[in-house]
């Protein structure tokens, strides 16, 4: 400890003489140089520029006065921090105890709000069972007013498209059918020789739940490249940032596995990103961000199918999804609110999968029988019906069509796909994947110069028109869905638990 040669005590801001080596307060030294200009030990001339600063260590206290050195005062001074450590343990206690009846207030409170809604559940459940024994014996259908808390939709079973809905798809063929025509892979978009040079560059690990494990669906942001939306057999859809490794969101409300999710990109300030869930329970959810709670939200449950939901996909509109169910039919909805504005006829046979035309006027299903039906959404006719030849009877899961709008991938047997000509129509060429492969999903990128399918063996992926295999990737495993990322230069697979992406290399 240093003392100044001149107060005697410790300094707060110590400096020493180069030319004695004595210690001063700083303050002390300065004034004394001032009006005398010597060093007051030794009487040598001293300048401010001989005081040298002394550096102590940042994490060293002040020494304590001298009337704190004591033992008397140090006992007070321990006194005084027990009396304040007693003081605070008692103010705590007194607000855990506050804390432990407000919470035995609240579970109280829950438990009989959720008696008093079971209890309305029901009864609205044997009034309406009630209702539907009268009008049956009455021989009229129902009319319940208003729906569900839940239910986002109110319409009604329609074999018409509004009006104003068919003008908005006819205006969105028009623009999109004239761009297709000269339609071409954006400047910098990859080549199918980057692709042959393509391997592993990110695994995100351990998203969703361990049991029952596995992710069913994927999507990425075309937006925001580095946003990922997956669904999961553990029955939650969650949001995550590629680039923070963090969940963004994690939605809950379905009762059976994920099937399918969708993004809906923003559109302006009042028309925000939308993510779209589709479930094994028979329900579609709508989801959006809500600034108040900083978190994602349901703004619509539909709840239009009977069947398990097992396509979903966003319309070119942008307003409008369409979903299609195990019940033998599809439907479109009104993104906004979740409104049903069509829903097709009954089928003969139920839908496996869905695919919406870039252009937007078309639909394709497929079906348990190797068969797709390709619908016009106008006018709810079948447009073609598509069936590879003298193939044993499969159920069509997956189904892309490509960018440019002049050919469909789909299945055309359990181990093969095929590249279906929509002009002619008839399949222009048929890739065998092997016996042991069985496809998951398959999808066209943007450039429709590249096609990608999924399966039980992992990724592949080839060159349309030349139909030459441009590089797989086995490592994953099983693949089960599969998405082309930004300008084509990365590839996203759901494989298990795991998010993998492969890409050019560093």
């Amino acid at each position: 400890m240093f003392f100044c040669s001149i107060s005697g005590e410790p300094p707060q801001d110590p400096v020493v003489s180069q030319k004695s080596g004595h210690v001063y307060e700083r303050r002390l030294i300065l004034k004394y140089i001032t009006e005398n200009g010597t060093d007051p030990i030794t009487g040598d001339k001293l300048e401010e520029s001989d005081l040298i600063t002394v550096k102590a260590n940042p994490k060293a206290s002040a020494p304590r006065p001298p009337s704190a050195t004591s033992v008397p005062a140090l006992l007070h001074t321990l006194q005084n921090e027990w009396d304040a450590l007693m003081l605070e343990t008692f103010s705590l206690k007194q607000q855990y105890n506050s804390l432990r009846q407000e919470l035995s207030y609240a579970l109280y409170s829950q438990d009989a709000a959720t008696r008093v809604v079971a209890r309305l559940i029901r009864e609205r459940d044997a009034a309406r069972e009630a209702l539907g024994s009268v009008s049956a014996t009455m021989g009229v259908a129902p009319a319940v007013a208003g729906g569900d808390v839940e239910m986002a939709e109110a319409g009604q079973e329609t074999g018409v498209l509004p009006e104003a809905v068919a003008k908005e798809i006819e205006e969105t063929h028009q623009v999109l059918s004239a761009q297709r025509k000269k339609r071409k892979a954006p400047a910098g978009y990859v080549t199918p020789a980057e692709v042959r040079t393509f391997t592993a560059k990110h695994t995100i690990p351990s998203l969703h739940s361990p049991s029952p494990a596995g992710i069913t669906a994927l999507a990425v942001s075309s937006k925001h490249p580095s946003q990922f939306l997956t669904g999961g057999n553990d029955k939650i859809v969650q949001l995550y940032d590629r680039d923070t490794d963090k969940v963004l969101a994690s939605l809950k409300g379905h009762s059976k596995k994920i099937t399918h999710v969708a993004i809906r990109e923003e559109l302006d300030e009042s028309e925000p990103m939308l993510l779209i869930s589709a479930s094994a329970d028979k329900l579609s959810k709508i989801w959006s961000y809500d600034a108040s709670s900083n978190d994602y939200i349901p703004r619509a449950t539909i709840r239009t199918h009977k069947g398990e939901l097992t396509g979903l996909a966003v319309h070119p509109t942008s307003t409008l999804v369409a979903i299609a169910s195990a019940d033998h039919t599809y439907s479109l909805h009104d993104l906004t609110s979740g409104t049903l504005v069509y829903r097709s006829a009954v089928a003969d046979e139920p839908f496996a999968s869905l695919g919406v035309h870039p252009d937007g006027t078309l639909v394709a299903v497929g079906t348990p029988t190797s068969t797709i039906q390709v619908y016009d959404i106008r006018s709810g006719d079948v447009a073609a019906t598509l069936s590879p030849p003298d193939s044993a009877p499969f159920t069509v899961k997956t189904l892309s069509f490509s960018e440019n709008g002049y050919h469909m991938l789909a299945p055309d047997s359990l181990s093969s796909v095929a590249i279906w000509d929509l002009r002619k129509p008839k399949i222009a060429h048929s890739i065998d994947l092997g016996e042991g492969f069985k496809v998951n999903k398959v999808t066209y990128d943007f450039s429709a110069h590249l096609l990608g399918v999924a399966g039980s063996e992992g990724v592949r992926i080839y060159a349309h028109k030349t139909w030459e295999e441009l590089v797989r990737f086995e490592e994953g495993g099983e693949v089960a869905d599969l998405v082309f990322g930004e300008a084509g230069k990365e590839i996203w697979g759901a494989s298990g638990r795991e998010v993998r992406i492969w890409g050019l290399p560093a």
